[in-house]
């Protein structure tokens, strides 16, 4: 497994749009990937949508993005630096 903390500095968060994006880039890895918030255990599936709106993240929350599999080290550096660039 292998995971990397990240920051949403989005206004509006990881709301509807880029979470579909992240969705949609999340399902071209083959390993299983998930979110967290920092201070909490609940992980939530980033391959899916609902779960993604589920969790919430807004503005300044910091979370925990991690996968496991073959190519988690990939799906982790490059699904992180989407998140941490979406300015919309």
């Amino acid at each position: 497994m292998y995971s990397k903390q990240i920051k949403v500095v989005n206004p509006t968060g990881l709301h509807a749009r880029p979470a579909s994006q992240l969705v949609s880039k999340a399902n071209t890895y083959s390993s299983a990937i998930m979110l967290r918030r920092v201070d909490e255990e609940s992980e939530y599936n980033v391959k899916s949508i609902v779960m993604l709106l589920a969790l919430g993240l807004g503005q300044d929350e910091e979370a925990v993005l991690s996968a496991e599999g073959e190519d988690e080290v990939a799906a982790v550096n490059e699904l992180a630096e989407y998140i941490e660039s979406l300015t919309e």
